[in-house]
């Protein structure tokens, strides 16, 4: 696996936000200028409203670190004062400085901090790491009230946050729009809670639900701004993972490409191959960019071990599974992503691969993309292959979070809610 094995060991000493890099350049400032400011909505006797206005612009701020904080989770933190935001800021970066700590770097001057409030959209950390507590950085500001959104299930804070806060005399407000930021930070609240990561089946299909013609031809059913939307995903999440029917049938890269894209926001992906009974061939790209940029097998028992050698010798890292049922092998590679903190897992097909996922209750969105075209035919298949379930109370039930027009194509986002108590 890529993540370092000295990331994992700052994790189980001082806690996911307070893993650093120790060669992290430092950050430049969130900007704190006049047109930063949003005044509260004006209403008598609505101190839950105007605490819900500015706890929705923290979580709205802590969005802008998708893609680029995790193992961390997303926050940001706003300060109050009168009734305006004087300072503001969010998680920027993996092993950077925390959402408090930045708005009270944005700040014109430390003073503004004392007697103000400050809204924040998960506990400030408690515990002693590469940097001080945010907590502690709170009150020592003179921060007199702190409205957190959710508290933070990491066993190093779960509580303590709010705990210390209360101890030195600040006032505290937990559960201001609670939900809107669990489902913000949903994948991290996953990886705490099960040790798996978050897994994002995405498959593109026709109107009639086909995702290649009865020859097997794929390329393409969506058009190129769907495309591009796919691109943007994969830019963001740690891990892609196929099946090996997909490798065989399409050879794919599986990498984040395009010029739309942010360079400042593309991850080293890894990318990961179920391979149960078939093994790439060593001319695949996958193979071939193996040491530009990693790919790891999660091969089954019945693979050729003699072939694993060549692809070892490729570059390929290579992790024997014991388990021989696909659903198991499922289960496995994911306790095995997420012991190297992996938060966030693509799922790219095949049919096979999606309904082992399916059958060992693992796919926690999934993003569809339908094409403007029709396949037909009886032997065209669908996205999850399988034996399928008998009964249609047997289904999964997902909820629809999204959908929006890609061009001449749609785009719908499903989720199904597992953290949540």
């Amino acid at each position: 696996m890529v993540v370092k094995a000295a990331m994992v060991a700052e994790a189980e000493n001082f806690g996911f936000q307070e893993w650093i890099e120790s060669e992290m350049n430092p950050l430049p400032k969130p900007g704190s200028g006049a047109g930063d400011l949003s005044p509260a909505p004006k209403k008598e006797n609505a101190v839950d409203e105007i605490d819900k206005h500015f706890m929705a612009t923290a979580i709205e701020m802590a969005e802008n670190g998708r893609g680029l904080v995790e193992p961390n989770p997303m926050v940001g933190c706003v300060l109050v004062r009168d009734g305006e935001i004087v300072g503001k800021g969010w998680h920027q970066r993996f092993g950077g400085p925390h959402a408090e700590v930045e708005a009270l770097r944005s700040l014109e001057s430390i003073e503004l901090a004392k007697g103000s409030t400050a809204y924040v959209s998960l506990e400030p950390c408690c515990h002693h790491g590469k940097t001080p507590p945010c907590a502690k950085a709170l009150v020592d500001a003179g921060v007199s009230r702190v409205v957190v959104a959710m508290a933070d299930p990491f066993p190093q804070v779960s509580g303590g946050g709010i705990q210390y806060l209360q101890a030195a005399g600040v006032e505290t407000t937990v559960g201001v729009l609670r939900e809107e930021a669990e489902n913000l930070n949903l994948p991290y609240l996953k990886l705490v809670q099960t040790g798996r990561p978050w897994v994002i089946a995405k498959w593109a299909m026709t109107l009639d639900g086909r995702i290649a013609t009865r020859t097997g031809q794929s390329q393409w059913i969506t058009d190129q701004q769907a495309r591009d939307e796919v691109h943007r995903l994969r830019a963001r999440v740690d891990g892609i993972a196929v099946g090996m029917g997909t490798v065989i049938a399409d050879d794919p890269m599986l990498t984040a490409r395009g010029n739309h894209l942010s360079q400042e926001r593309t991850r080293v992906l890894e990318r990961f191959v179920f391979c149960r009974h078939r093994l790439p061939s060593l001319g695949s790209k996958l193979v071939l960019s193996a040491r530009e940029a990693p790919v790891t097998l999660l091969a089954g028992a019945a693979v050729d071990a003699v072939h694993l050698d060549e692809l070892r010798n490729a570059g390929v890292k290579v992790v024997a599974l014991e388990s021989p049922d696909a659903a198991a092998m499922v289960i496995e590679g994911l306790d095995l992503m997420g012991q190297n903190r992996m938060t966030n897992l693509m799922l790219e097909g095949g049919a096979e691969l999606l309904a082992s996922f399916f059958e060992a209750e693992q796919v926690d969105e999934c993003h569809v993309y339908l094409g403007a075209k029709l396949f037909g035919g009886q032997a065209a298949k669908g996205p999850v292959g399988g034996a399928g379930i008998d009964q249609i109370t047997d289904a999964v039930p997902y909820r629809l979070v999204s959908m929006d027009a890609l061009g001449n194509d749609l785009r719908a986002v499903y989720r199904r809610d597992i953290c949540k108590e």
